[in-house]
């Protein structure tokens, strides 16, 4: 198997995860323009260098809703670069993929026309969501060009605060099966009111047979919102999500807590940015993405599958250091405009 196809093993599914790349932020600065891509490039090499079946990207691949040409123009040529080759794709999509995929109709690499040997699926970011009368956005370009596989995006239905109904694309690798779920980017205060509501949100499973039982799914979901409550009603909680997940990828924080944390009833990752967008504490931690392995009970098809999560350092993201500095913890304050004084020293706490 040659370049980034897939692992031997026919049972054994890799998945790449990365969320908030930010591609095209700080473009006016000369010294930090190219960092996010840089990066971005890195996490591909690791994918190649992974052999692994998928990328799955958690929103805010673009810093603005409107690219620049120049970010159009670099982030496709490091698709092109990686994802288009003549590697085997071993990932088969049982789902109905006009649903999935409803601009397309169908997943990019069993398009005829095109050679895709490893694919992105990919939902957007509250930065890159889609607007105007057709409801697009950048993303929708990179599929149509066959790039990648974007999907979670929900046309709100009803009245008052609307209904979604969440449908996953399901996944076969031989016979590890994964549903995977995406949410892409809905104001927070709207998508509280919908959760808070039951019946507004609808989560459609696969169909329990004989053959392919629903404890044999690997439930995962992608989605991108608010997780750190800043008013009340403007963030999601892990509560309004249903038990049977097994992992959820929490996007749009940047902040990276990428190890699966418990939750009772799934886990969730926050593999944070992979660029440093603002100089703030949460930022300043090592950034990281996931490599998420998936694969059957060999003894066992029909029940749940084995997974586990291994956290990888990015080594091309721009370091900085973020230090508190209390001025009362200063012996002494240098001589100002103000006319302290140079002898002037704050009073005991």
């Amino acid at each position: 198997m040659t370049g980034g196809g897939a692992s031997a093993d026919p049972d054994a599914l890799r998945i790449l995860v990365a969320t908030d790349n930010h591609l095209g932020v700080h473009e006016k600065d000369q010294v930090r323009k190219d960092d996010a891509f840089i990066t971005f490039r890195e996490i591909f090499e690791i994918a190649k260098r992974e052999k692994v079946d998928a990328v799955f990207l958690g929103g805010d691949l673009f810093d603005v809703n409107k690219p620049s040409r120049e970010t159009m123009v670099r982030t496709m040529e490091i698709l092109r670069e990686y994802c288009l080759n003549d590697d085997p794709v071993q990932l088969e999509v049982l789902s109905d993929q006009a649903v999935n995929f409803p601009r397309r109709g169908c997943v990019n690499y069993e398009d005829p026309n095109y050679n895709v040997g490893l694919p992105v699926f990919m939902i957007h970011g509250n930065h890159d969501d889609p607007a105007g009368g057709e409801n697009l956005s950048a993303l929708d370009l990179l599929a149509t060009c066959n790039l990648v596989n974007y999907f979670g995006k929900h046309t709100l239905s009803g009245g008052g605060a609307g209904k979604i109904k969440l449908k996953p694309v399901l996944m076969q690798k031989g016979r590890t099966r994964l549903a995977l779920y995406g949410l892409g980017y809905i104001r927070d205060a709207r998508l509280h009111q919908m959760f808070s509501v039951k019946g507004n949100v609808e989560w459609a499973r696969p169909e329990n047979t004989e053959a392919t039982a629903l404890t044999s799914w690997f439930n995962m979901m992608l989605i991108h919102q608010n997780r750190v409550s800043h008013t009340p009603k403007n963030a999601i909680s892990e509560r309004y999500l249903p038990s049977w997940l097994d992992l959820v990828v929490w996007g749009h924080e940047h902040e990276c807590l990428v190890e699966p944390t418990d939750f009772g009833d799934f886990h969730v990752s926050q593999p944070g940015s992979s660029v440093a967008t603002s100089l703030v504490e949460g930022e300043a931690k090592q950034k990281k993405i996931m490599l998420l392995e998936v694969k059957a009970d060999p003894e066992a098809p029909n029940e749940a599958p084995f997974w586990r999560a291994t956290p990888i350092n990015l080594e091309t993201t721009r370091p900085f250091k973020y230090r508190h500095v209390s001025l009362m913890e200063l012996a002494r304050l240098p001589v100002d405009e103000g006319g302290l004084g140079e002898n002037w020293a704050p009073p005991d706490a």
